[in-house]
């Protein structure tokens, strides 16, 4: 439209009703979207719930540095004892903690290894130490065997059924003896637990070790003497620390303890008899 000489232009807008808005200019386009759900998605009715967090995976094992016991699937009752997850807590110890058990055993006299383990016993130590009892006494029985066969220039076999029969001795006696004294204690009232009693006869066995090792010495009343000594710290070790437990089973605590000191002492005799004595 020309108005004296002067144009003015007159945008389409105000052509129509003003009930429409104008259009800014083409090249500074603005969007703006209302306000929608999209912005707490997932939302949380139904199911689906937590706020902003994403949907975890069906399987996550491997995608992130560990899961907490809470996402682990519990099963129920006593089926659960026959899962690997049952017994996994057990073997979660680090090396000075084995270490610092093994040095209290060495020590029996002090009474106080099942206090310092009663909130985390632990099955690893037991199983090192029978199975390095295993082959220990495989090794050192057969070394003596074989010195002894050469001094007296006589033929020499391989013994295998040294190492089952260790394997059977240490294997059945840390796991059959504290199944069966767990037993009786319940059965007295005086329950313990099941693997603080493995973790205790388990570590008893590790003054073998070196009882085993110095059996190389060719002297017969040395090696009783040394058997005796590791079967008399073994029993004294498991009977000082099981006697403030046992002693709420009444008047018969004294003859389960007295039971618990001479098995132990039968072990060392029947280790003698079969491992520190070399016959040719």
């Amino acid at each position: 439209m020309m108005t004296g000489g002067n144009y003015t232009t007159i945008d389409d807008s105000q052509k129509v009703s003003g009930s429409v808005p104008s259009v800014p200019d083409p090249g500074h386009t603005t969007v703006k979207f209302a306000e929608s759900n999209l912005q707490t998605f997932p939302p949380s009715q139904g199911k689906i719930s937590g706020g902003s967090n994403p949907p975890r995976d069906a399987d996550d094992t491997f995608s992130g540095p560990g899961r907490s016991s809470t996402d682990e699937p519990h099963s129920g009752g006593w089926l659960r004892k026959f899962t690997v997850g049952a017994y996994k807590p057990f073997f979660d110890v680090d090396t000075s903690d084995v270490v610092d058990r093994l040095k209290e055993s060495l020590f029996p006299f002090r009474g106080a290894f099942t206090e310092k383990t009663a909130d985390k016993p632990d099955l690893y130590g037991p199983f090192w130490i029978c199975t390095t009892l295993i082959f220990v006494a495989a090794s050192i029985g057969t070394f003596v065997t074989y010195v002894a066969h050469k001094w007296k220039k006589q033929e020499w076999n391989y013994d295998i059924n040294l190492v089952t029969w260790s394997a059977g001795v240490f294997y059945g006696y840390v796991t059959i003896v504290p199944l069966a004294l767990y037993v009786v204690l319940k059965y007295f009232s005086a329950p313990s637990g099941l693997v603080q009693l493995f973790c205790l006869y388990g570590y008893s066995l590790f003054i073998f070790i070196p009882a085993l090792c110095l059996s190389v010495v060719p002297v017969e009343i040395f090696r009783w003497v040394i058997a005796g000594v590791a079967g008399f710290m073994s029993a004294t070790f498991v009977a000082l620390n099981l006697k403030a437990h046992i002693n709420s089973a009444g008047e018969r605590s004294i003859l389960i303890i007295a039971s618990i000191f001479l098995l132990q002492l039968g072990l060392a005799v029947v280790l003698k008899l079969y491992l520190f004595t070399v016959t040719v």
